[in-house]
């Protein structure tokens, strides 16, 4: 099913402010909280949708990205739902959303629910960047790439709990599991209450009582491994694609990081590539473009044969339709523009030269040649 447009989803402008979207995503949050709307799965899913949209739009690089090749250009390369916001647990947004929402819900953003401030922090893996090259024909079609990537995995030893199997871990003395060390100041306008991530566990509200011999207590270690990645047709040079949760596994069991894929597109030896269109130049003699010829041109499928037409002019732009690339949000595919250049040789024989001259002095040489200079034409043929 596909998704529905960011910017319609939280009924903004394309032109709107930061805090525009900021104020947008904060009324639809609230409108479609689970806590507002218990048991109601319609609800939860706009919840979740408008976190996704906001998530990319109040990011000024995927922004740039999404305005200018939609959906894919943000998660195309997942496959699915990934991408940026689409992974997100609810868990997720609260933790990475709550900060905008105040205290609309009483503790803090999703405090009927329990979900509010005071809740564990969630490691985040950092995101890994790679460069994959495609070629044109890869391009036109999409394709599947396997590459192997050195990161941060899972300890396989702990199972990336950081803990030596079978041993436990302990509640923070300090944060009694919270996470958070609350503190209360007394001041001039009465006591002010703030939280701080706790020292003690560094926000993770447990403790390690052994710790893991392989990784040493963090659950994760350095490691090869081989990722899929299926780049959609129609991707272009610089475009960005994100393949959620292949990035740097989280420290204890966290969550990971994303993979993020940059495209390089390799030149074709004979096609130039204009957005959706292939452009290619065609050179062919002056009697064949004077007489009529058929020529075999290149495409991404093979040669195709097309017909010149008798006094085709030089610069004139011939359209195969549908034998471009498909555009990468797949509404529409391109055309190959075949532009026509005659060839002048640069050295002739004596024989050439007369027959140049002598059609050189014809008065009706250039406009409508008459069917006798067309005899002429035949006969240069044979030298070209």
């Amino acid at each position: 099913m596909s998704k529905r447009d960011y910017y319609e989803i939280l009924e903004v402008s394309k032109n709107a402010s930061k805090d525009e979207i900021k104020k947008a995503y904060r009324k639809m949050a609230i409108k479609h909280h689970p806590d507002k709307n218990p048991n109601d799965k319609s609800a939860e899913e706009k919840f979740k949708e408008a976190a996704e949209a906001y998530e990319v739009l109040s990011n000024d690089d995927k922004k740039r990205r999404y305005d200018q090749f939609g959906h894919a250009g943000v998660g195309g390369a997942s496959g699915g739902s990934g991408g940026y916001g689409g992974g997100m647990s609810m868990d997720d947004i609260f933790s990475n959303f709550g900060d905008i929402f105040g205290d609309v819900f009483g503790g803090g953003f999703g405090g009927f629910g329990g979900r509010g401030r005071q809740s564990r922090r969630v490691n985040k893996g950092t995101n890994l960047r790679v460069k994959v090259k495609l070629n044109l024909n890869e391009i036109a079609t999409g394709v599947e790439k396997k590459i192997k990537v050195k990161k941060y995995v899972s300890c396989k030893t702990c199972d990336g709990s950081g803990a030596v199997p079978g041993s436990k871990h302990t509640e923070c003395s300090t944060c009694h599991g919270q996470g958070q060390v609350i503190t209360v100041t007394n001041t001039i306008l009465g006591q002010m209450q703030s939280a701080r991530t706790c020292p003690t566990c560094g926000g993770e509200g447990k403790i390690i009582t052994q710790k893991c011999t392989s990784c040493y207590g963090e659950g994760i270690m350095q490691d090869e491994e081989v990722v899929n990645i299926k780049i959609p047709a129609g991707v272009g040079e610089g475009m960005q694609l994100s393949v959620s949760g292949k990035g740097n596994a989280a420290r204890r069991g966290g969550m990971n990081g994303d993979l993020l894929v940059l495209i390089e597109e390799e030149k074709h030896e004979e096609l130039i590539r204009d957005d959706n269109d292939l452009l290619y130049n065609l050179f062919i003699s002056i009697p064949d473009v004077t007489l009529g010829a058929t020529v075999e041109i290149p495409t991404l499928e093979g040669k195709v044969k097309i017909k010149i037409d008798p006094g085709t002019q030089p610069g004139r732009i011939l359209r195969l339709r549908g034998k471009g690339l498909t555009d990468v949000n797949a509404y529409r595919k391109g055309d190959l523009l075949v532009k026509v250049n005659v060839w002048i040789p640069s050295a002739i024989s004596k024989e050439e030269k007369k027959i140049f001259e002598k059609l050189q002095s014809s008065p009706s040489f250039i406009p409508n040649p008459s069917s006798s200079e067309k005899s002429f034409f035949e006969k240069m043929k044979e030298y070209f």
